[in-house]
């Protein structure tokens, strides 16, 4: 048997790299990574880290010690472009630059975004300042959500939450009850809706639900992919998933 040593040649084409780190409960937010990354050249990779229910901002800022190694092993020792941290209420209650510092600890030169930071990215750019808000948290996990979009001055018309203390639980909420839950309310002549959290099953119904309240409407899956898309450069022919695209 004859060996041989042969030298390959390595690729020198990098397609832009998105580093998810993803609730260990969360059953949604890597379904719609997928639907809007399809076809287009990023190269996206996911960790997960551990959290705690009931979902409470106790519980939320435990998980944040996390953070730097589940960074750290996403690709260890290579670059990633953009990290994504995928928790709307753990950002608000630990704060987006907390959250920033602790995965640049691994990740020194990656852009950083999260739910809550670019859902105000995305309100911002379509010049909203009335908006409905609706979480599925518990009355003191909700009431921070609002208190929020109050503190970066946003006016506030309605307000709707389910009262659902476990992770697992949000995941499982119905997504044809969910487009009939949300069409009745009242959402009292606000500009937008922003529909809270990346557990929920929101993106499929977000074009359907414009047409159905004739406003904008956000949520934390589809405002997040949006302003990751941006930062890596690659916001174009995204189609289905609501006017924010557009």
């Amino acid at each position: 048997m004859n060996f041989k040593k042969v030298k390959p040649q390595f690729s020198k084409q990098i397609n832009p790299r998105v580093g998810l780190i993803v609730l260990s409960t969360d059953i949604m937010i890597e379904k719609d990574f997928f639907k809007v990354f399809g076809g287009k050249s990023i190269d996206l990779y996911i960790n997960r880290i551990k959290n705690y229910n009931p979902v409470t901002a106790k519980n939320l800022n435990k998980m944040t010690k996390n953070i730097t190694s589940v960074t750290k092993n996403i690709l260890p020792g290579e670059k990633i472009d953009c990290v994504v941290y995928g928790c709307t209420s753990g950002t608000i209650v630990s704060g987006f630059k907390n959250i920033k510092k602790k995965i640049n600890l691994a990740k020194p030169n990656a852009l950083v975004t999260t739910p809550s930071v670019a859902a105000l990215n995305a309100l911002k750019k379509k010049k909203i300042k009335k908006i409905s808000i609706v979480t599925p948290y518990t009355k003191n996990l909700n009431d921070d959500v609002v208190n929020f979009f109050k503190e970066n001055n946003f006016i506030i018309t309605s307000n709707t939450y389910f009262d659902i203390k476990s992770d697992v639980d949000i995941g499982k909420v119905d997504q044809d009850n969910l487009f009939k839950l949300l069409s009745n309310i009242n959402h009292n002549k606000a500009e937008a809706l922003f529909v809270s959290c990346t557990s929920l099953p929101v993106l499929n119904i977000i074009e359907k639900l414009e047409k159905k309240l004739k406003m904008v409407v956000l949520s934390s899956n589809q405002a997040l992919i949006w302003e990751t898309l941006e930062k890596i450069n690659k916001n174009v022919s995204v189609r289905g998933f609501g006017s924010l695209f557009k």
